[in-house]
């Protein structure tokens, strides 16, 4: 079975606006198999006020020198994964709105994302994100190297998001908070943009997962 980290966006991009308020994660400059931590909480990358749990890692894909077993993720070199544990949890004391989103990458074993009222998966469940399989492509040195856009709007504010399924089996990257669609940082600093539009990435999901089934 194929897993993340190694043991030794196709189709057609549509640009759209997600929001000049959204905040978006995508784990440069995080080191190889690295503790992710307090990283957005005052630690070295952006300020946002982020904490995530212990077992959440960086990890740099192996195309970049790094021990990842993925590619053509969204942004950069660098994603988000857990490898021990049944998941991890990343919290925001001072609360989001409107939505929450990310890409993801998992060949093996689905995932489940869910949106908390309250800090560490507590307080109200607002809203939950099934994460089924995804393919992978032929052709590619890695594995893990189709991405996927998912993402969900809430009422209320949110302080929590877990993020569970099997350990060393799944990828996050450009995870979004205040956006149901996720996007990447925009280098003009007029806003955040969407790599891929998610009813064309849904549909293009859809034909290749019945092409493999023939």
């Amino acid at each position: 079975m194929n897993t993340i980290k190694l043991t030794t966006l196709l189709g057609a991009s549509v640009l759209a606006c997600v929001g000049a308020n959204a905040q978006v994660l995508t784990f440069e400059g995080l080191g190889d198999e690295t503790t992710i931590g307090n990283w957005y909480n005052g630690g070295g990358g952006p300020n946002y006020g982020i904490q995530f749990g212990p077992d959440a890692l960086s990890i740099i894909s192996s195309t970049a020198g790094g021990t990842g077993n993925f590619q053509n993720n969204p942004s950069g070199d660098t994603i988000a994964f857990f490898l021990t544990g049944a998941g991890d949890v990343m919290d925001k004391a001072s609360g989001f709105t409107t939505g929450f989103s990310f890409y993801y990458s998992a060949i093996n074993e689905p995932g489940l994302v869910t949106v908390w009222s309250g800090l560490d998966g507590t307080g109200t469940l607002l809203a939950s994100l099934t994460l089924p399989t995804t393919p992978s492509l032929p052709g590619f040195p890695t594995a893990f190297n189709d991405w996927f856009p998912v993402g969900v709007t809430f009422a209320g504010t949110a302080e929590s998001a877990n993020f569970s399924g099997t350990a060393n089996q799944i990828g996050f990257d450009n995870i979004t908070l205040g956006s149901a669609t996720p996007g990447a940082p925009d280098s003009t600093g007029a806003g955040i943009y969407l790599l891929a539009a998610l009813g064309l990435a849904g549909a293009a999901w859809a034909s290749r997962k019945q092409t493999a089934a023939i």
